[in-house]
């Protein structure tokens, strides 16, 4: 932990260099981000309720989203680039040092200006956690909680898938795209309106519902079942099947000669 904290301050101290530009991108961050916000208004202005939640538990859904799928970015942003490690021969690099491969790759890159969405998840939190008409008892903070960390790490698992498949493309697939940022997107409603095939999709092949939908129903007292409450625990299975694909391509890895 303390070599991650050592890499954490070099990345903080490298990107404060010019402070003027970082805090205009952290700025943007924040701002470009309430395109979505707005969108949602828009529909509610014209319609009460979305397959039968309100704008409030809506919002819930967006903040929780917003923020893994940032954290995840944030700090998973080696492997969002990791083509241009394979590429450069940087990742040739990594193989001769006497570190982990997924340490080293986790902390070459790490986008801190990328952490304003999270201050506008945050205000969105503020706003949607009181008037959710949610009690908040332990068991729901614990429920919210779990949400953001499990989604956090499921969304870095799928950066990871990303970083494996370049083992073989040798360039990142743009299909990805759909999953990463695409669940962020689609992430700011609730999954079951899209239909009870993508629900499945996302919640046996890619759990995303797991840390979004099916908790989103214990928190609003549509399901009282426990299983509701740890379905995000359950989505971090997801890792296990990402790491594999992970070490399956670091073995037919070949080096591009650069």
């Amino acid at each position: 932990m303390r070599l991650y904290f050592s890499y954490f301050s070099m990345h903080m101290k490298s990107q404060m260099q010019y402070k003027g530009n970082f805090v205009m991108l952290f700025v943007g961050q924040f701002l470009v981000a309430f395109a979505a916000v707005i969108s949602i208004a828009f529909l509610f202005a014209r319609f009460n309720q979305v397959d039968g939640f309100t704008f409030s538990e809506v919002l819930l859904c967006y903040a929780v989203m917003l923020m893994a799928f940032t954290l995840a970015e944030t700090f998973g942003r080696g492997f969002d680039r990791f083509p241009v490690m394979i590429g450069n021969g940087e990742f040739d690099r990594a193989l001769v040092r006497p570190r982990g491969l997924i340490f080293q790759v986790l902390v070459s890159q790490m986008d801190l200006t990328r952490l304003g969405r999270v201050v506008q998840a945050l205000l969105v939190f503020a706003y949607a956690l009181p008037t959710s008409g949610v009690a908040w008892t332990p068991d729901k903070v614990l429920t919210l909680a779990l949400m953001v960390i499990c989604g956090a790490l499921l969304f870095f698992a799928l950066f990871v898938v990303y970083a494996a498949l370049s083992f073989f493309t040798l360039e990142g697939l743009e299909f990805m795209n759909i999953l990463t940022d695409g669940g962020r997107e689609f992430g700011s409603y609730p999954f079951s309106i899209y239909g009870n095939d993508i629900l499945r999709f996302l919640t046996y092949v890619i759990p995303l519902a797991l840390v979004q939908f099916y908790p989103l129903l214990y928190l609003t007292g549509r399901s009282t079942s426990p299983l509701h409450m740890f379905t995000p625990v359950i989505s971090l299975l997801f890792l296990f099947p990402a790491y594999g694909l992970w070490r399956f391509g670091l073995r037919k890895y070949k080096s591009t000669g650069s």
